[in-house]
């Protein structure tokens, strides 16, 4: 195959992964629970919390941008915090070990009320499972999205969404679709 057909068969299955997504009318659902439950949250004073490794790691700062800053359309921020400041990331790897680095900043920073939204591609990230697992100690909700059948992560979100997709990379498209229309929703509920 040259290399236009190598590109074209990415471009078929971002598709065929995408059509899969379309196609589960509970998705949709999930995301509009989603953003019902964030807007409350948001409502009562609370805040999100985003987690993720490497590409996750950018999706959840990319999402709480377009919490804080602006989407669309020109509204107040909502409070959002991505766990990816290095200081923080390098000294608690160091002092604690990796699969504490987002364990820690939740309990710093989750109170009952907020959302922690934890990306995983695997579903298998003990860093993020660790924080999964804090944030139901501090009495906070999560939304989880998750891949390759959802790991060791599966069922243990508030609300969860498993996507479609062999790769990281698909999976993480698929995520950021779902974090897109969470803020929409997220605005909306806001804004009624």
């Amino acid at each position: 195959m040259d290399d236009a057909g190598t590109i074209q068969s990415e471009f078929d299955t971002a598709a065929g992964v995408l059509e899969a997504l379309r196609a589960d009318a509970t998705v949709a659902r999930r995301v509009a629970q989603a953003s019902s439950m964030i807007a409350q949250s948001v409502r009562a004073g609370g805040k999100v919390l985003a987690v993720g490794n490497g590409g996750s790691c950018a999706d959840a700062v990319h999402f709480c941008e377009e919490l804080t800053g602006r989407y669309r359309e020109n509204r107040d921020p909502i409070p959002a915090i991505a766990c990816a400041d290095p200081g923080h990331i390098t000294c608690t790897a160091n002092d604690f070990g990796y699969d504490a680095v987002f364990e820690r900043w939740v309990h710093g920073l989750a109170r009952p009320g907020d959302v922690i939204v934890a990306l995983s591609t695997s579903g298998n990230s003990a860093n993020i499972l660790s924080a999964v697992n804090r944030a139901a100690d501090s009495g906070a909700s999560t939304v989880t999205l998750l891949g390759k059948g959802g790991g060791k992560l599966a069922g243990l979100g508030t609300i969860e969404f498993i996507v479609p997709g062999q790769t990281a990379d698909r999976i993480q498209e698929l995520h950021m679709l779902i974090l897109h229309a969470l803020v929409g929703g997220i605005e909306r509920a806001l804004a009624n």
